[in-house]
């Protein structure tokens, strides 16, 4: 295998661009070679098999979806209270549609992982210690609610996350803020 972190990198964020644009099916190391602009036969060099390269996208869309820290500590000025959780899941909502990319590539890599036990494996811990960072977090900044107030919050943004990136037509901007503003009212309490 070679070893070129840079170009491994690039090539992952490339398996990122194909899965969100053509799916699991369309992943092919031919298919990455040509989003990364590199020669034919690069990825089966950095590779060892598709699924290698499934679990690598599976280990690095957290890293690639991750906020700027910058960007989460201005989120969290304000004191800890009902508005700074909604304020909290809009800012979620907007981040996630600037990167539609990496939220349906990871919906592809979810589906995927039904099929590869070892993606599966790997896709459950990262999703797993984002939880559960997600839950220390909400908790330290002393934020209302408990461990099942984040869980609620992380499915129930979930789906309205995929259903506004996959079929964008079926919910407007101002239904999805209204819809944010309901489950924040719904889970966290007026």
């Amino acid at each position: 295998m070679v070893r070129n972190p840079e170009r491994r990198t690039a090539l992952v964020d490339a398996a990122i661009e194909v899965l969100a644009r053509e799916g699991a099916r369309g992943m092919t190391f031919r298919a990455v070679d040509t989003e990364a602009g590199v020669p034919p036969g690069t990825a089966s060099n950095y590779f060892t098999s598709r699924d290698d390269l499934f679990i690598q996208a599976g280990r690095h869309i957290h890293v690639r979806m991750a906020p700027d820290p910058d960007e989460v500590a201005e989120a969290l000025r304000p004191a800890p209270s009902r508005e700074l959780v909604a304020s909290l899941m809009h800012w979620l909502v907007r981040r996630m549609a600037k990167e539609r990319v990496g939220c349906l590539a990871l919906l592809e890599l979810k589906l995927e992982a039904t099929r590869r036990p070892e993606l599966r494996a790997t896709l459950t811990e990262a999703i797993r210690a984002d939880q559960d960072a997600n839950v220390r977090f909400h908790l330290d900044a002393g934020l209302p609610g408990d461990a099942d107030t984040v869980r609620l919050l992380h499915f129930a943004m979930t789906g309205l996350l995929i259903d506004s990136l996959t079929l964008p037509d079926v919910l407007g901007p101002d239904q999805t803020d209204r819809l944010v503003e309901m489950v924040v009212d719904r889970v966290v309490g007026s």
